[in-house]
């Protein structure tokens, strides 16, 4: 496929990526439309390369403290559209994961009043999952660990009950950061406390190829040329998963000196020709907005990657 990177000339970040009958969706982190006023742009197209803007995705909240609105990502049951997002303050204050749902892809969706997970104080990034084994759900997402040798946020992983919404089960682990790569600050000032060394593991969503799962996640601090995308492996959606390649730094996608900074926060999607394509945001050269590119995905001996990005 002919695609000229990127394929949207604003911002769209956290871009998500879902194929509806021969039609694309895309809905990212960014400005409210400017046509309809509602939060989340949502983008279509019909040939995967050329992006037209629909309009805004989520009529805002009421609450004055849930401003800033983080990381949509939408899937389809049974005719419903079950949107997943964060929302709170500019620097990740109170965000928790809420659900919208609507009739359309391209909404509007209308949030349904649940805090998805109200036990834990940060959530955000939530990625649904249909097992195509079983045909279960899932959830994942991204929250705060504070013990270990390496504090941070990380990946963790629910399952979904019939309404789309987590269950009461206790949510497990999925990746944490292992590598100095994923520091997103040192002595970084969080929750009332210092943390010498801060790490961000975030962004987390599973592809299922050849009878194994892959969690892609994004690594680092999201402003900068740390960031990057890595992966790791299960034999089942709840785990164990096994991280071996974060030792060699973002195996997916990285940093191209003088071409892009900071690519990540991806999703996965099989474009008109039957292959895997990675989408993802990533910061021009002048550091002026996040803006989204499409790439394709390989699966290589070594695991998954995108040309252009290996490292030699």
């Amino acid at each position: 496929m002919n695609i000229n990177n990127p394929v949207w000339p604003d911002t769209m970040a956290d871009p998500a990526a879902l194929k509806v009958g021969n039609r694309y969706y895309a809905y990212g982190t960014g400005p409210h439309s400017k046509t309809d006023g509602r939060a989340f742009r949502v983008l279509g197209s019909h040939d995967f390369a050329h992006w037209q803007e629909v309009g805004g995705a989520l009529t805002p909240l009421a609450d004055p403290a849930k401003k800033f609105y983080w990381a949509p990502e939408v899937a389809e049951r049974d005719g419903t559209f079950f949107m997943y997002y964060s929302a709170g303050g500019p620097a990740g204050e109170g965000h928790q994961l809420r659900l919208a749902t609507a009739t359309k892809p391209e909404g509007p969706f209308t949030d349904t009043g649940r805090v998805l997970l109200p036990s834990e104080p940060f959530s955000i990034d939530g990625h649904p999952f249909r097992d195509p084994k079983d045909g279960r759900w899932y959830l994942y997402f991204a929250k705060d660990f504070l013990d270990g040798d390496r504090p941070g946020t990380g990946t963790a992983v629910v399952p979904l009950g019939d309404d789309m919404a987590p269950t009461k089960e206790k949510p497990r682990t999925a990746v944490r950061a292992t590598a100095d790569w994923q520091i997103f600050e040192r002595s970084r000032e969080w929750l009332g406390k210092t943390w010498p060394a801060w790490h961000t593991v975030e962004g987390p969503f599973v592809v299922f190829h050849d009878g194994r799962y892959y969690l892609f996640y994004s690594g680092g601090r999201w402003e900068s040329d740390t960031y990057g995308v890595g992966y790791a492996v299960a034999d089942h959606p709840l785990g164990p998963w096994k991280d071996e390649q974060a030792k060699n730094g973002a195996t997916i996608l990285r940093t191209l000196p003088g071409k892009i900074i900071g690519p990540g926060h991806n999703s996965v999607v099989k474009g008109p020709d039957g292959k895997d394509y990675i989408v993802y945001h990533a910061w021009d050269t002048g550091h002026t907005a996040r803006r989204m590119f499409i790439s394709p995905l390989e699966w290589t001996a070594s695991g998954p990657r995108v040309p252009g990005y290996e490292r030699g």
